[in-house]
């Protein structure tokens, strides 16, 4: 059966299983195989794999020894992979259910199954959830050699954007001064830490916080971030003309906080702004405010227009990687 599949050459093949599967791209449905000097490694998501890396269509076979959840319910259930939990927007509650024993009872790492019990609401972006499978709603994520723990009902996190932090993170050098000013638990600020960056993570979720720190002690970085649990425009001050790089991963409002940012950059800071716009102009608007909020300063210089992903019919995510440097 053909699917998409990364090429790399046979030399270079562990390797590149090992990032894949560290992003969880890795599709355990079917076989990885090797052909004339070619592995060939079949991924769920070929939107989501690294520009690096060549994707095409192949023909791999199925694994025949695992137990799929398609092959109890007789139809192929939609899903969200988060560490071992599976992630459900099911309205039947009946149907989510029987797509949850399904899980579970399948060959698949799943040992929770959740589903979505209400839309995301309220400043610190949480949902509701009903708990079909498991203990609760506290789960372990792996991305890109990183491990997170973080509990869903009480933090924002979206495993959607890991191929993005990783293309910001790879931008860092060692002995960096970033500052990520809405932080969450960590997903931006831990494996920047462990690029070498001396690192300030600031959000307004007091759990957020408390799991930020569980993370850089996870992942031996707790000497490299400072976690600070309150308002960014509050914290802001004390680090003024401190920041080398500048994270905002706050796409609905980040433009309400670029004053803060301008005050964060040092002589030359790096600002990744996260925004949505309509895709008609989706970089414009915020090239616009971000010279703006630059004034006299710094010169700004555009560096990355980058699409991240569709938001809404007609509405796209998108990051502006821009470089302030002080006149």
């Amino acid at each position: 059966m053909e699917v998409p599949c990364v090429r790399a050459p046979r030399e270079d093949g562990e390797a590149a299983r090992r990032e894949l599967a560290a992003a969880d791209l890795i599709d355990g449905d079917f076989e990885i195989v090797v052909e004339d000097g070619w592995l060939y490694l079949p991924v769920t998501d070929p939107a989501a794999v690294p520009g690096e890396f060549d994707v095409v269509d192949h023909d791999v076979p199925a694994r025949e020894t695992q137990t799929l959840p398609a092959d109890q319910l007789g139809f192929e259930p939609s899903y969200e992979r988060l560490g071992e939990a599976a992630i459900l927007d099911e309205d039947d509650p009946d149907r989510a259910r029987e797509i949850a024993a399904a899980l579970v009872e399948s060959d698949l790492p799943v040992t929770t199954v959740l589903n979505k019990a209400s839309k995301v609401k309220g400043q610190q972006r949480v949902r509701d959830w009903e708990v079909l499978a498991g203990d609760g709603t506290e789960v372990i994520h792996r991305e890109y050699g990183s491990e997170f723990l973080l509990d869903l009902a009480e933090v924002y996190f979206s495993p959607r954007l890991a191929t993005e932090r990783h293309r910001v993170v790879e931008q860092v050098r060692a002995g960096e001064h970033a500052f990520d000013m809405f932080a969450g638990v960590g997903p931006f600020a831990v494996p920047m830490a462990r690029r070498g960056a001396e690192v300030v993570a600031v959000d307004v979720n007091e759990r957020a916080i408390e799991y930020l720190r569980e993370n850089a002690r996870r992942n031996d970085v707790a000497g490299r971030i400072t976690a600070i649990h309150g308002d960014v425009r509050a914290v802001a001050p004390e680090w003024s003309g401190w920041a080398d790089r500048v994270v905002m991963n706050l796409p609905h409002s980040a433009d309400e906080f670029l004053d803060v940012a301008v005050s964060l950059a040092g002589e030359e800071c790096v600002l990744h702004y996260y925004d949505i716009q309509h895709e008609d102009d989706p970089f414009g608007p915020g090239t616009e405010v971000i010279r703006a909020a630059a004034g006299e300063a710094y010169e700004v210089e555009v560096l990355t227009e980058r699409v991240v992903r569709s938001y809404a019919p007609h509405e796209l995510n998108v990051c502006l990687d821009v470089q302030l440097t002080r006149r």
